[in-house]
């Protein structure tokens, strides 16, 4: 398989959205390349490396395309880049679903055209997410900004919904509130698969000044989630074990499940289903009494 290795004429006046995706595509390569050891795709390991994974040169060999192509398309720099070729990539670097649909977003192959989002979210909705009490349930949007809950996430996550609706993120109430007032306690299984689905959806509004800024300012705010957001890893949104604190009743064992929300693309509803009875019963009790030991003290 070979490909062309004439670089594109740069055009005047090219927009900087480009740019932003050529340079998100150099990382995520890099990143998605140095996880990979020789012996992960049969290679002898050969004299010592200076850094890990493969070498520029092996990915090209074992893709089936020309060393200076794909030190190119690795650097950046504005090739041509046909699917075939871009999946032959994807596979020697072993890229699961969401990895290679981020990939493709960031080489600019054409995607199917998207629906533009709703004005607002479907009239039942509310009916829908009380319904559900008392599993605690919110709607975000693809930012994570909260929209809408039921009184079961309002009792587990009372700071959250009280917030300023500027503020009301759960990304954000994730790596900014500090250790006495987090209510995750496995945040270290959990933050990472967090950010990587953020990266997966941030890849199609990296050109908005609004989620580049929010990255910039949740960067600054938390070393953690700015050691997270640099390694580069992308994840589709699964069913995970989360487990929160709450001062009145201690611990709560959720399994969370995200579903779209029908006619408002972008948005999701994310359900906790607690895992116990137990589990259960301590959100009941957190419904019947929302304002019980309410965490009121200084920093």
């Amino acid at each position: 398989m070979t490909e062309t290795r004439t670089a594109r004429t740069a055009r005047p006046g090219r927009s900087d959205r480009s740019g932003r995706r050529r340079t998100e595509l150099a990382a995520f390569l890099r990143s998605r390349r140095a996880r990979i050891t020789p012996e992960d795709v049969g290679m002898p390991p050969g004299p010592r490396r200076r850094t890990p994974g493969l070498r520029r040169e092996e990915v090209a060999q074992l893709a089936g395309v020309g060393v200076t192509w794909y030190t190119w398309l690795e650097q950046g720099r504005p090739i041509n880049v046909s699917p075939q070729v871009l999946d032959a990539v994807a596979r020697t670097l072993r890229l699961d679903a969401a990895e290679r649909a981020h990939l493709y977003r960031l080489a600019e192959i054409p995607e199917v055209p998207r629906p533009a989002p709703a004005a607002g979210l479907p009239e039942d909705l509310p009916a829908i997410l009380a319904g559900l009490d008392p599993m605690p349930a919110c709607v975000t949007n693809a930012r994570s900004d909260v929209l809408a809950w039921n009184r079961g996430y309002a009792a587990l996550f009372p700071f959250l919904v009280n917030a300023p609706e500027a503020e009301r993120n759960t990304l954000w109430m994730t790596f900014t509130l500090p250790p006495c007032c987090s209510p995750f306690v496995n945040l270290a299984e959990e933050g990472p698969p967090f950010v990587a689905a953020f990266r997966h959806r941030y890849s199609r509004h990296m050109h908005e000044p609004g989620w580049r800024d929010f990255v910039r300012r949740l960067c600054a705010a938390s070393p953690e989630f700015a050691r997270l957001w640099a390694r580069q890893d992308v994840a589709e949104a699964g069913t995970r074990l989360k487990v929160f604190r709450h001062a009145a009743v201690g611990q709560i064992a959720t399994r969370t499940t995200s579903f779209d929300v029908s006619g408002a693309p972008g948005a999701r509803m994310v359900v906790y289903r607690p895992v116990s009875q137990e589990d259960r019963e301590r959100v009941e009790r957190l419904i019947n009494d929302p304002d019980a030991d309410p965490r009121d003290h200084v920093h």
